[in-house]
């Protein structure tokens, strides 16, 4: 049964395997078919980023929390790259999650407009981790906006501009 069957509240979201080898493709999908409860449509591209490996992006719509869901269900594997995005309703947050195989997992909670909100005690201790000498606040800063990850994805999230997208959607 569906979110909307429910009436629970819905929201959308976005899925992109930046890379993945051929012989995870069927599991990612039987994975994510697993969580939204019917079994994704994907074409499977090749990732010209790293050879022998493919990408894909996939729009689903779901119960608020799914991209987390996703997430918890994809981030076991090694050599997966992938990125899920949630958009925000009028109750809650958006989210944008980000997955490589050196930095595991990194969650932000984003704006309508899809900037990244950082806690205030999250930007409180790199303050007092910066002036302890421990590390650099711009570098704090920029683990909090995830750039680490950005910086690792972003040859990949080039690699397939150009890439059909199923859906989009035009925000105000």
């Amino acid at each position: 049964m569906t979110a909307a069957a429910n009436n629970r509240p819905t929201t959308r979201g976005v899925l992109y395997v930046h890379s993945a080898p051929s012989a995870l493709c069927p599991h990612i999908e039987w994975a994510v078919g697993g969580v939204l409860g019917l079994a994704p449509r994907v074409e499977w591209t090749p990732q010209p980023a790293q050879a022998g490996s493919y990408r894909t992006e996939y729009s689903w719509a779901g119960e608020i929390g799914t991209a987390a869901a996703l997430t918890s269900a994809l981030r076991g594997w090694n050599h997966l790259r992938f990125e899920v995005t949630e958009e925000s309703t009028s109750s809650t947050e958006g989210a944008r999650y980000s997955a490589t195989p050196t930095l595991g997992v990194f969650h932000a909670v984003t704006g309508l407009h899809g900037d990244v909100m950082i806690p205030e005690d999250r930007l409180k201790a790199a303050v007092v981790k910066s002036a302890l000498g421990e590390t650099t606040l711009e570098l704090e800063v920029d683990k909090l906006l995830g750039k680490p990850w950005d910086d690792e994805l972003e040859t990949f999230r080039h690699a397939g501009e150009g890439v059909a997208v199923r859906w989009l959607h035009h925000v105000v």
